[in-house]
């Protein structure tokens, strides 16, 4: 018997969220009918996804999305699976111009969670995200009705001659033959991986930023745990108050700089 009970009680990973996929049932559904029997093709559905699961493909490529700070998202394999560190970012954003307007620009945008995030907590701000990749654009296209200007191009290339009060990313910043990688393998590793030593994308949204900010803008950054000194020393030639951010695990994760006069 293929009950709704003998799956809640199962040990596999995922049981119930992928029952509840292959069911288009929520939690609370499941639990009232604990004693439903699934139907050949509703059998035939959960055993392909808890297949696909134990290869190792991410739940939120499966269920097709994944929530980030106040709204759920359209994620493909084409972007990065939203995460909740990155909603540092926009606690950082939203606090640094309150209620002030904001000309800003979220490079290498995935599949929109800080521009369309930002744009719907500030529908007064003039959004612009870029991503290299076509295909991640379209998915974030997708994701929001908000008038975001969508660019194709790597990094700067993509807003030739604009200029932003605030620039914020979260680049690629792994290094590459990171042991880490291997539990990353269905992610889009150029979305991951940035040289040797994990900076090299990072490096050149320093170096180019100034001539793409407004009179004091802002740069903000995610990076990784080991990363925030020589980020800091990279920042210093055209950059001051300096700041420094954990995540929510403690560790090292983001740095706001001011561009100098």
């Amino acid at each position: 018997m293929h009950s709704v009970h003998n799956y809640l009680n199962s040990r596999l990973i995922d049981s119930v969220p992928l029952l509840e996929l292959a069911l288009k049932k929520d939690h609370s559904w499941l639990i009232a009918n604990n004693d439903y029997t699934l139907n050949a093709q509703e059998k035939r559905t959960l055993d392909h996804l808890i297949k696909q699961r134990q290869k190792g493909i991410p739940f939120a490529y499966l269920s097709g999305t994944k929530g980030f700070y106040h709204l759920d998202f359209k994620v493909t394999p084409d972007t990065l699976i939203p995460r909740p560190e990155t909603e540092l970012l926009i606690d950082i954003a939203l606090d640094l111009f309150k209620k002030k307007p904001c000309r800003l620009l979220d490079l290498g945008t995935g599949s929109g969670i800080i521009a369309i995030t930002l744009a719907d907590k500030n529908p007064h701000w003039q959004v612009n995200a870029t991503d290299f990749c076509e295909k991640a654009l379209a998915v974030a296209r997708q994701n929001t009705n908000k008038n975001i200007n969508f660019q194709q191009g790597n990094w700067f290339d993509a807003v030739p001659n604009q200029t932003f009060d605030l620039i914020i990313s979260n680049p690629p910043y792994i290094e590459q033959n990171n042991p880490y990688l291997k539990d990353l393998t269905y992610e889009p590793q150029s979305a991951l991986v940035s040289g040797k030593d994990g900076l090299d994308d990072i490096r050149l949204i320093i170096k180019n930023a100034p001539k793409h900010l407004n009179k004091q803008g802002y740069l903000l950054l995610e990076h990784g745990y080991n990363q925030q000194q020589q980020i800091t020393q990279l920042l210093k030639d055209n950059f001051l108050n300096i700041r420094k951010y954990n995540d929510y695990n403690q560790q090292n994760r983001a740095i706001l700089a001011q561009l100098k006069l």
